[in-house]
């Protein structure tokens, strides 16, 4: 069959569409400028690659006539669907290495085709490799298996991609998971209603994937994760389809939905969801806080400590430490930056921000004056419409063009990574001043320099989600070696530590070192004891999660 995929095309190598991200000129502007930054010398720009260019290696198998009209072999999609999208499958795509492409790629149309593709990769000894929208940064749709399958298949879920049913009285809808965030968004927007909730990567990846994965979106508290939005599930095994039943809440037992919620793929393949939805919001407040000083980030913890534990629940809490606003241009590079924002589709905000505020400045932060008041919009504009100011505006924006800048650095043979992770209020300040002394050695031993940055991604009453960024130069060629070493070195710190080797990030193959180690062992036991009812063949994903 032909590619499904329209103008513009997605690149099958980095982030995003093909000609999208910085312009050749501001790629230049970014080497020098991380040059200086770094202390070291211009850094030079491999070229894109080109599908032209890159070899892979014929189909070991072929589907059935029966399945035949479903599979896309050419060398785009083989190539597009090898990787998801993390730091190591970047280095490996600029390099134009691809020795694992899947053998085909498969675009189940309904719940028959995809229980028909499962049952043949069962019967014909085939790794199924279930595929969203491949936003993966931990190797959870890598094609690359180990085992004695004769072949792999990427099962992209691209054509179940309907809202198909909406209970506003409820405010749920019925979706099918292949659906893109923008489409979903777009289809809800006419009633009022929003999932809201958006990850960083929220225009190239899937609901389905959100689940899958247990993604964190855009809310910094209360809402943090896809769970909390889940209403039911429905999910085709090799074994046959389950679907749970829809209700607000129940407590009959172990939850099943929280069985596949999170289970990567290797379960099961999630098909269709009932998710829990809002009234889009019309009231907004933000405003961005300095913490000034080399203390500045610790006493900007204590604030959002306070913030947390006040029942405000802001939508956004985000503390930025002093080169991470820098980075985003949020910052000084001296002062650290709390963004703090409330939404919400009933009521102004000003009493919620105020007293934000005040629990701020109590921790010492400096708030300009003016900051925070209620603006009001209507409720079906888009997201990301209204006018964003300041530091808040900067972050944001810092935010959503990150992962094309990393491709540009990537192609700099710059060490570039994020890891995230999670812990209590009591245990944070020693937690962090571990994790930054060992990663930063890491940094300095394997790279002789380079910047170790720190924000809170998501806050709960009990801890914050710290999420840490790595800015190195590499040895061109050696990247990977240098990036596993440090990446090393920072999985083992987080469990030494007490803290857990991901907050949001999924498992993946990536970390599936640290997080065998962190799961009990009666847990690893009932959870392999599931994967051998529901795929008694192992053929779903095989690696992540379970040997």
């Amino acid at each position: 069959m032909s590619s499904l995929h329209a103008s513009p095309i997605r690149k099958f190598w980095g982030w995003g569409v093909e000609g999208a991200g910085p312009s050749l000129e501001q790629q230049r502007g970014v080497a020098k400028l991380l040059a200086a930054r770094l202390g070291c010398d211009e850094f030079e720009l491999a070229p894109e690659p080109r599908i032209e260019d890159v070899a892979l290696r014929d189909p070991r198998i072929e589907p059935p006539e029966t399945l035949a009209k479903l599979s896309d072999t050419s060398a785009l999609e083989r190539a597009g669907h090898s990787y998801g999208k993390s730091y190591r499958d970047a280095v490996l795509g600029v390099a134009r290495k691809f020795p694992n492409p899947p053998d085909f790629v498969a675009y189940p149309a309904d719940e028959a085709e995809l229980t028909a593709l499962l049952d043949w990769c069962g019967d014909a000894r085939v790794a199924a490799i279930p595929y969203g929208g491949g936003s993966s940064v931990v190797g959870g749709v890598e094609t690359a298996v180990e085992g004695d399958y004769r072949g792999v298949v990427s099962i992209d879920l691209a054509r179940l991609d309907q809202v198909l049913e909406i209970d506003r009285s409820s405010r749920a809808a019925r979706i099918q998971a292949g659906i893109y965030g923008p489409a979903l968004e777009d289809a809800l927007r006419p009633q009022g209603l929003t999932l809201r909730h958006f990850p960083q990567s929220f225009e190239f990846s899937t609901l389905g994937g959100w689940i899958a994965t247990r993604s964190g979106g855009h809310y910094a508290t209360l809402y943090t994760h896809i769970d909390d939005f889940v209403e039911s599930l429905r999910v085709v095994t090799p074994q046959g389809v389950t679907e749970t039943r829809r209700l607000p809440g129940s407590g009959a037992g172990p939850s099943p939905d929280r069985l596949f919620i999170g289970s990567e793929g290797s379960l099961g393949v999630i098909t269709e969801a009932w998710m829990r939805l809002q009234d889009r919001p019309s009231f907004r407040a933000s405003a961005a806080v300095r913490f000034a000083g080399d203390d500045g980030f610790l006493r900007g913890a204590r604030a959002v400590r306070a913030i947390g534990q006040s029942g405000l629940a802001p939508a956004n809490c985000r503390l930025l430490d002093a080169g991470e606003a820098l980075i985003a241009g949020a910052g000084n590079g001296e002062d650290s930056i709390l963004v703090l924002s409330f939404e919400s589709a009933d009521h102004a905000l000003d009493a919620w921000m105020a007293r934000a505020l005040e629990l701020a400045r109590e921790a010492g932060g400096l708030v300009p004056e003016g900051v925070g008041q209620t603006r009001q919009r209507s409720r079906d504009s888009r997201e990301g419409g209204e006018s964003r100011e300041g530091a808040a505006g900067a972050w944001r924006q810092a935010f959503l063009q990150a992962p094309y800048l990393r491709d540009v650095l990537v192609r700099m043979a710059v060490i570039c990574d994020t890891f995230e992770t999670a812990i209590t209020w009591d245990r944070f300040e020693e937690f962090h001043a571990g994790v930054m002394a060992a990663v930063g050695d890491a940094i300095k031993r394997v790279c002789g320099r380079g910047t170790l940055h720190c924000r809170f991604t998501h806050v709960y009453p009990d801890g914050p989600a710290p999420y840490y960024s790595i800015l190195a130069p590499g040895r061109r060629g050696s990247e990977l070696e240098q990036w596993a070493e440090i990446k090393s070195a920072a999985g083992e710190a987080l469990l030494a530590l007490g803290g857990t080797i991901t907050h949001h990030h999924s498992v993946g193959r990536d970390h599936r070192p640290w997080y065998d180690r962190q799961r009990p062992d009666l847990f690893a036991r009932a959870l392999t004891a599931a994967k051998r009812e529901l795929d008694p063949a192992h053929i779903l994903n095989p690696g992540v999660l379970i040997d």
